[in-house]
């Protein structure tokens, strides 16, 4: 799933190259992709909202683009607003495409850029906005988990999933004492707090490990066990490796592109995130993976106990 860093890419992408273009029109075969914000039960689709998603959309300015956790906030003329989450595999591509139909059966053509033409992952596209330049925004997502959530302002700001998620972690705001009080009553396993979006927003898999190798810290271990030497490795390491990650436009090891269709260079950094069996940069002792809460988890045992 994109975390932090690759939702970041893609949401500094839209600002640079969409801010400001009108959608002038919207093509998708995935329905159940658009959900109203007062009905979001998984696999409802209400045919009367997508009706009315086509509409609303239509003639509307994008203004601005924002990111919340994992979640791309974009900001439309006329009060209305746009929430998109990727989720699994999803990703948002500038370019353009051609949409032919064949037997009764719609196929979308990639035209540009070339990552679109050549790269198989950027070529599930579902969802296209049409735009006054002549370029579209697709959306491409292999397995189509990702969700669309078109309302007014108020709408989409007040949503549960946004009130309910924890601080940014690259706010400077965010200091180590702030950290500290999120971090040091939790019970729980120290990478599945990592995780958890109501206590850090942002942070998935591949960061969780990183910045636990990078702080010395087992997956395994309580966080109320950890001390404040330890939070504050921990702490640190959260926020070198995200900017490490945001500098360098996110991980692609699996369906992750930006929005031109590029690979992300923080995949050849990875420190420790899928390099099982493969050496620890500090001891040479071999990478292992274990399961923390149905997720996987990568670490040194010589490093991280």
């Amino acid at each position: 799933m994109p975390e932090l860093p690759e939702v970041q890419t893609i949401v500094s992408d839209l600002n640079k190259k969409v801010r400001g273009r009108r959608i002038v029109g919207v093509w998708f075969d995935w329905p159940k992709m658009l959900k109203d914000p007062l009905d979001q039960q998984r696999n409802k689709v209400a045919h009367k909202h997508v009706e009315v998603f086509k509409k609303v959309i239509k003639d509307k300015k994008i203004l601005e683009v924002k990111r919340r956790a994992k979640n791309i906030l974009i900001y439309l003329s006329g009060g209305y607003m746009m929430l998109v989450h990727l989720k699994m595999t999803g990703h948002l591509i500038v370019g353009r495409w051609k949409v032919e139909s064949k037997k009764g059966k719609e196929m979308v053509i990639p035209l540009e850029p070339r990552e679109a033409v050549e790269d198989s992952y950027n070529q599930y596209i579902h969802l296209i906005f049409y735009l006054d330049s002549g370029k579209m925004l697709g959306y491409s997502d292999v397995r189509k988990f990702g969700k669309a959530i078109l309302g007014n302002k108020e709408q989409i700001e007040n949503l549960p999933e946004l009130q309910k998620l924890g601080p940014e972690p690259l706010d400077k705001s965010f200091e180590f004492i702030k950290f500290v009080k999120l971090i040091k009553d939790e019970k729980r396993k120290i990478k599945q707090v990592l995780m958890d979006q109501e206590v850090i927003a942002g942070i998935g898999n591949i960061y969780s490990d990183d910045i636990l190798w990078k702080a010395k810290v087992h997956p395994l271990k309580s966080a109320n066990k950890l001390s404040i030497k330890e939070l504050n490795g921990l702490w640190k390491a959260m926020r070198e490796i995200l900017s490490k990650a945001v500098k360098l436009r996110g991980t692609s090891t699996s369906d992750y592109r930006d929005t031109a269709g590029k690979k992300g260079g923080y995949t050849e950094e990875r420190l420790v995130y899928q390099r099982e069996g493969e050496p620890c940069r500090r001891c040479r002792v071999k990478i292992k993976r274990i399961t923390v809460g149905g997720r996987s988890a990568h670490f040194c045992p010589k490093c991280q106990r």
